[in-house]
């Protein structure tokens, strides 16, 4: 089966533009995410996927640099970029990943790509109370290119899950539950208090050729507990709920 792993990213972040090219321990966190998923065992191939906008062509030009598979789709419908991606790179699964989780655990990323196998699943991640920024799905190519032929809601062209999660009668989906109470934890990237917290986390962690895991961190933050302050005010998965509020508001793709 050919795994690939995607990295959705792009510099025109409204909260905190260029970010993904911001450094964490002296390396871009693109860096940081691509070599995390490179520890992955279960994964074939990594591709990070942007936009065609004038304003990524500094990911590009990155990935040239670093060796790392690009491609280039649309701005703002994500599965369309995902789907192209995948059918351009022959993937059988995809394991979608962000590129503003520099925390995300290869070791987990590998357990939900076993549970996704061994209980044959269309789409299968990471559910419950996780940290924000360990997030990570798979799901089978049909899956997706099902979701891109149907999807007509904003919310559901502009991130590539939701249609597949809010249509269970069409797909097998499930879910793999490592963590409990810890939905209040923010590990991922989107404002500059997540980067303040990041740079405390990496300063403390971070070694050349070795991978911190999420047990580390919650080590860490078991004795530091005061780091969890730094961006504990943040609203979980704003920009999903960000598309939701415009669909009521009557701003819907027909």
């Amino acid at each position: 089966m050919n795994i690939v792993a995607i990295i959705q990213a792009r510099m025109s972040s409204s909260r905190l533009p260029g970010k993904v090219l911001m450094p964490l321990a002296g390396k871009p966190v693109l860096w940081h995410v691509v070599n995390r998923i490179r520890a992955c065992k279960s994964i074939g191939k990594i591709v990070l996927a942007t936009s065609t906008d004038s304003s990524d062509d500094a990911i590009e030009a990155w990935c040239d640099m670093n060796d790392v598979f690009c491609y280039r789709g649309s701005l703002q419908d994500v599965l369309d970029r995902y789907y192209q991606a995948a059918t351009f790179y022959g993937a059988d699964a995809v394991v979608r990943i962000t590129a503003d989780c520099p925390a995300i655990d290869p070791g987990i990323v590998d357990e939900v790509v076993t549970g996704f196998i061994e209980g044959h699943y269309d789409y299968y991640g990471l559910g419950g109370e996780f940290p924000d920024g360990l997030d990570c799905t798979i799901f089978a190519f049909n899956a997706l290119e099902k979701a891109w032929t149907e999807a007509k809601l904003d919310s559901e062209r502009e991130h590539v899950g939701p249609y597949i999660e809010n249509h269970p009668e069409l797909f097998r989906n499930g879910a793999f539950y490592k963590f409990m109470g810890l939905g209040h934890h923010r590990w991922t990237l989107d404002e500059p208090s997540d980067y303040a917290f990041l740079q405390e986390i990496f300063s403390r962690l971070f070694q050349e050729g070795r991978q911190f895991s999420s047990g580390d961190v919650l080590e860490l933050l078991e004795k530091v507990p005061e780091l969890l302050k730094i961006n504990d005010s943040i609203t979980r998965n704003e920009g999903y709920l960000k598309s939701l509020m415009a669909e009521r508001n009557g701003n819907v793709q027909h």
